[in-house]
């Protein structure tokens, strides 16, 4: 039963619940039975709550769209009274929590039955996820001397190894989509403020991180999206209303885009030839579909938007390590390299330099909206087509946070933003974007191509999204571990 059912959506496993083909505890118990099997050599799901998870099935689950479906929550944020966190720290150990944020009651809405986290890196810095709390680094399942992504990699194993269908994510610089391009997974990341992030914060990153899922197939982010929607009570701004909704968008085709196509970086510089090759094939793939597709790369300052990216995140990072020390030294046992050369790094700034940062993110995303706008004598893309990541997914031990270089970790000569130099862009714009399992390399990696959408046109991007996933399924592409 569970290699069957570990070959099934979300969706398609919901309808088996509602069915009666099968019940929430064996889909649970194939759930664990996979965690034994699979987690020892990905070390993927920590903080397992089988009680929490059984008492809620005996409780009665919530007539959502995904009862009885297994799910993992990340171990960063999404904050839930049943579900301890170490938020990938050593500092933060077994972190409780008064209250459940607002994501995580929707979430449960749905009719989940969430047993666990998910690993991260500490912080959420970083492409890779080998955080110190956890023992070892999560591993790929598609090749265990690979990292699967960061910071949601924990949720990106454990979906590419079939032990959940799908799971939860969170993406401040490409947080959901490494993952889903490192794992061969499906990962959305939607418009700035779609989805709530209090009460435990008011935004993330001033505005450049947004929870969001590890999926499958389209339509369960879809339905995942729909079901979370929306602000939480006091939220400092909100995404512009969306039509009918992501469900009711992937049920037909888009209209014919415009597809710009950069089979470089966004600055022109070259990326590993099998990923270029996967978004030109992608790009053909679009045509085929009837819609038009011209080279392109948007005419933005990247450079100046990944250095106020830095500066933001480093500050942040400070802040967060700063509270939870509470006065207590800031000592290796307790926070690794990278958190304390951003925490140095901070103290180096000028008290204006935040703000500083923040106008200058705000900046770029309007270079960004004027670029997808046009102008009089030339139209804008409704699609920005590009690479995921500049190369397949990295060698584990490639991006440690044993090192106190913070600035260089992200920007430096073979950084963080030289391996994934696309995805951060549309943190900062706050656009939304996707990543797409459409390629695999010549040693059987997987490859993901990423397209981005104007400013609050998510109905239209995951629309294509479906289209683009009928024309050429990515289901029967999985793992050999699942």
């Amino acid at each position: 039963m569970m290699g069957d059912l570990g070959a099934r959506d979300a969706t398609e496993l919901a309808g088996m619940v509602a069915s009666g083909q099968v019940t929430a505890s064996e889909l649970l118990d194939a759930a664990l039975a996979a965690v034994a099997a699979h987690n020892p050599a990905i070390n993927a799901v920590v903080l397992v709550q089988e009680d929490a998870a059984r008492r809620a099935i005996a409780e009665g689950l919530p007539h959502g769209p995904f009862r009885g479906v297994p799910f993992l929550l990340k171990d960063l944020g999404c904050e839930a009274v049943d579900f301890p966190g170490h938020n990938g720290s050593r500092l933060l150990m077994n972190t409780q929590y008064a209250r459940d944020s607002a994501i995580w009651e929707r979430i449960r809405a749905t009719g989940v039955v969430n047993f666990g986290r998910t690993t991260s890196p500490e912080g959420g810095v970083g492409a890779v996820t080998e955080a110190a709390v956890y023992g070892g680094p999560t591993r790929n399942p598609w090749n265990l001397d690979h990292t699967s992504g960061g910071s949601s990699g924990g949720a990106g194993a454990a979906v590419a190894a079939g032990i959940v269908a799908f799971a939860h994510g969170s993406d401040g610089g490409g947080s959901v989509r490494i993952p889903a391009s490192s794992c061969g997974l499906f990962g959305f990341k939607s418009t700035r403020a779609r989805l709530p992030d209090g009460p435990y914060s008011g935004e993330g990153w001033a505005g450049m991180a947004i929870d969001g899922f590890l999926t499958r197939s389209v339509r369960d982010t879809a339905l995942m999206l729909d079901a979370c929607e929306g602000p939480d009570l006091g939220a400092p701004y909100v995404a512009p209303p969306l039509a009918h909704g992501h469900a009711a968008a992937i049920s037909r085709p888009p209209r014919r885009l415009r597809v710009a196509l950069c089979d470089t970086t966004f600055t022109g510089e070259a990326i590993d030839p099998e990923v270029a090759q996967a978004v030109r094939d992608a790009g053909a793939l679009l045509e085929s579909l009837g819609h038009h597709v011209e080279p392109g790369r948007p005419r933005a300052d990247v450079d100046m938007m990944m250095r106020a990216w830095t500066d933001i995140v480093g500050v942040g990072t400070a802040l967060s390590i700063q509270k939870a020390l509470g006065g207590r030294a800031l000592t290796p046992d307790l926070v690794e390299g990278i958190g304390r050369s951003a925490c140095a790094y901070a103290a180096t700034l000028p008290p204006t330099r935040y703000l500083e940062a923040v106008g200058e993110i705000h900046a770029f995303g309007r270079q960004m909206a004027g670029y997808f706008a046009g102008g009089p004598d030339h139209a804008g893309p409704d699609i920005l087509l590009s690479a995921t990541l500049a190369e397949p997914p990295a060698k584990v031990g490639r991006y440690h946070h044993d090192r106190d270089d913070y600035v260089n970790y992200r920007v430096g000569p073979g950084g963080i933003f030289s391996y994934s130099p696309f995805c951060a862009v549309f943190n900062a714009s706050g656009q939304p974007a996707a990543s797409l399992p459409l390629g695999q390399s010549a040693s059987g990696l997987p490859i993901g191509v990423h397209l981005a959408a104007a400013y609050g046109r998510d109905e239209e991007l995951i629309a294509l999204c479906a289209e683009i996933e009928s024309a050429a399924p990515w289901a029967g592409r999985r793992a050999k571990m699942a």
